[in-house]
């Protein structure tokens, strides 16, 4: 059995018909409907996808009620706005899978200037570099990720906002996980503007959720 991918997702309709085409062949797809306001969950299920509502606004909502919603041995979790190419999930999903690592990680790599904000940009590298101190082999905040869905669940993760993957990162690194940390190219998204780094507000707001777990 695939690997189930959950992808997060506010308001995302006009994206989803591009993000879903780009999933691997025959691996199912769990979009979670975070209390959008336009078709989101209409045009996921006209994708084939399943769809879990979590009306609970918050990043950390939705993924988490889509790892409890999912039903297979792995899980991968991506932004559901097409700007990470998915094409990088097979190869993290087999890493994991043979033992290699207990999470593979992607580490976002521009394919044009200006996709990732100057103040997003500095945000992300600062926590990074806390993360590193910290003994957790990380150049980015795990945008896309791949791992055992009970692997997850034990690690107990508290925070529904935006400080839910760093709070995973952290909690990976003090229980000893192995971390595997690969490129994935990263592009403009397919529709609409970033909820974090499409403003220098909504990165504040982000950072603000992290810094607190990193005191």
């Amino acid at each position: 059995m695939h690997p189930e991918i959950v992808l997060p997702c506010l308001d995302e309709a006009e994206a989803l018909p591009y993000v879903l085409k780009r999933m691997p062949d025959d691996w199912p797809v769990i979009v979670v409907d975070n209390g959008s306001t336009d078709d989101t969950a209409a045009v996921a299920r006209g994708h084939g996808a399943r769809v879990v509502v979590e009306p609970r606004r918050g990043y950390g909502a939705a993924v988490h009620a889509g790892l409890e919603a999912a039903g297979g041995e792995l899980v991968a979790f991506l932004d559901g706005d097409g700007s990470l190419d998915a094409d990088v999930l097979p190869g993290m999903a087999e890493t994991v899978a043979s033992g290699r690592a207990d999470i593979a990680v992607g580490r976002r790599v521009p394919d044009t200037v200006g996709v990732w904000p100057w103040h997003a940009r500095a945000a992300n590298a600062v926590i990074a570099g806390m993360l590193r101190t910290r003994g957790v082999p990380v150049h980015d905040i795990a945008p896309i990720r791949v791992a055992r869905r009970q692997a997850l669940l034990d690690l107990r993760i508290e925070d529904r906002a935006f400080g839910y993957p760093l709070e995973l990162l952290l909690r990976a690194g003090r229980a000893g996980w192995r971390f595997d940390e690969i490129p994935v190219t990263y592009s403009r998204r397919a529709g609409g503007r970033s909820k974090v780094s499409g403003s220098v507000k909504g990165t504040v707001r982000a950072g603000r959720d992290m810094i607190r777990l990193l005191r």
